[in-house]
């Protein structure tokens, strides 16, 4: 079973650096031919390749922006880092504003449903005192991560819809109940990250979304940014009649903001996908006991950090404590914040919040007959004795390990490691000719050209 991705290598663009190649947390990527190419059943689409390719070869899979049009009540479904992308002399009010118009006839943000989030989790951690600890499932990169790599924490996955789907779920409600047919209503989220797009095109647990579209949040932040600049400063622009969000909302998208609201006596909050894998490995490994709930992000600073964030992630995280802070303030006032607003449905959305157990999905398969396969384990173990152990990476695989595995499964040839080459041609059983050509098939033919003089 193919994983959806939204990570696409723009091969035209390619330079075949093999930066990404070595970053990959999951090994995902090869080089072939001088391009880099991604293993589908390994990418958890975390986005670590996009960060760091110098040639902007990695591109994101979203939906067109003029999409949400086709709809007479589109939806923006804003993850409340948006906000804190904007300096803090544009308010939520102007932000507001200016998406209507855009041309969007609802404007909602997601972390709206923070608390009947919240209350799912409790009782599904009741309900289930048998599994700990219990994992959220906020972060669809940590998802797929243990899918793949730690397939028997899979089951301590809390199979429950995140806010993003709570909230749409509430948005569709809301306007259906108001006699608006379906097919003029569109959900569109607004992304911070290649995962989320992935999450709703396929989700797991479910076969599909209700969400309509996804858009880039770094487009539309430039869209915002440039309409507010373009009104200039005497625009006058509507108050946001709207309830506000609450403290706990708009801090739940951070680092810590599951686990300083949850009721486990023990929990960690852990962001940083390598941070997250060398706790997944003491775990898996039964090396740590007594732990009640994780919250794992695989971005630095958890949502502030993602790929298509506009600012530094820091200042964002600066900017939604201090909207948070006001939130509190004016809580403390008597005033009721948004989050409220869903309690009217709250029965029928923690009845829907829950989707199918999470599923194991292997990294790799090496053969459907279990003797074949071990076989091959074998044969993968017997050559990693035999290869340098140094992941050089010449070979255009990451790890030796991983061009062991690749050769022995037929997606490699094992005379692409330069030291055997080596070997073979000091042995004679390889010209020079036959090791430049099997070099060329890994790298391209044009790395060098011409002489070099020193």
């Amino acid at each position: 079973m193919a994983f959806y991705h939204a990570l696409q290598v723009e091969e035209e663009r390619c330079i075949g650096c093999s930066r990404c190649m070595k970053i990959c947390p999951t090994e995902a990527i090869r080089i072939h031919g001088g391009k880099a190419a991604i293993q589908e059943h390994r990418c958890i689409d975390c986005g670590k390749c996009y960060e760091v390719c110098p040639a902007q070869s990695i591109s994101i899979k979203d939906d067109d922006f003029e999409m949400f049009r086709r709809y007479p009540h589109s939806v923006a479904l804003l993850p409340a880092v948006f906000m804190g992308q904007f300096p803090d002399e544009i308010s939520v009010s102007k932000v507001y504003a200016t998406l209507y118009e855009l041309g969007f006839a609802h404007v909602m943000e997601v972390e709206s449903a923070a608390s009947i989030y919240r209350d799912v989790k409790e009782k599904y951690a009741r309900e289930h005192t048998d599994i700990r600890p219990l994992i959220s499932s906020f972060c669809p990169a940590i998802v797929r991560l243990i899918q793949i790599k730690y397939p028997s924490l899979t089951e301590n996955i809390m199979p429950i819809k995140v806010p993003l789907d709570i909230s749409a779920m509430y948005a569709l409600q809301e306007l259906l109940s108001r006699g608006i047919p379906r097919e003029e209503i569109g959900l569109f989220y607004i992304t911070p990250c290649a995962a989320k797009v992935s999450a709703v095109k396929a989700p797991v647990g479910e076969e599909k979304s209700i969400i309509d579209g996804v858009i880039n949040m770094n487009m539309l932040f430039n869209r915002v940014y440039k309409q507010i600049k373009d009104n200039g400063k005497n625009h006058q622009y509507p108050p946001l009649t709207r309830q506000r969000l609450s403290a706990d909302a708009i801090l739940s998208t951070l680092t810590n903001g599951e686990r300083r609201i949850c009721t486990a006596k023990r929990s960690y909050s852990i962001d940083g996908i390598e941070n997250v894998m060398d706790f997944l490995d003491k775990l898996e490994n039964d090396e740590v006991e007594g732990v009640e709930f994780l919250e794992l992000r695989a971005c630095d600073q958890s949502c502030a950090g993602a790929l298509l964030s506009c600012d530094n992630r820091f200042l964002c995280g600066e900017r939604m404590y201090a909207r948070a802070r006001k939130a509190a303030e004016r809580e403390r006032n008597g005033e009721m914040p948004r989050d409220r607003e869903m309690e009217k449905y709250k029965e029928y959305l923690v009845e829907n919040a829950f989707v199918d157990e999470v599923q194991p999905r292997s990294m790799l398969i090496l053969d459907e007959d279990r003797k074949k396969a071990f076989e091959k384990m074998e044969k993968i173990e017997k050559m990693k004795e035999h290869l340098p152990q140094i992941d050089c990476g010449v070979c255009g695989a990451p790890t030796c390990e991983a061009f062991a595995t690749d050769v022995v499964c037929g997606q490699a040839d094992l005379h692409q490691c330069v030291f055997y080459r080596l070997h073979l041609e000091a042995k004679g059983k390889m010209t020079l000719h036959e090791g430049r050509t099997n070099m060329y098939s890994v790298w391209g033919d044009d790395r060098i050209s011409g002489e070099i003089e020193v």
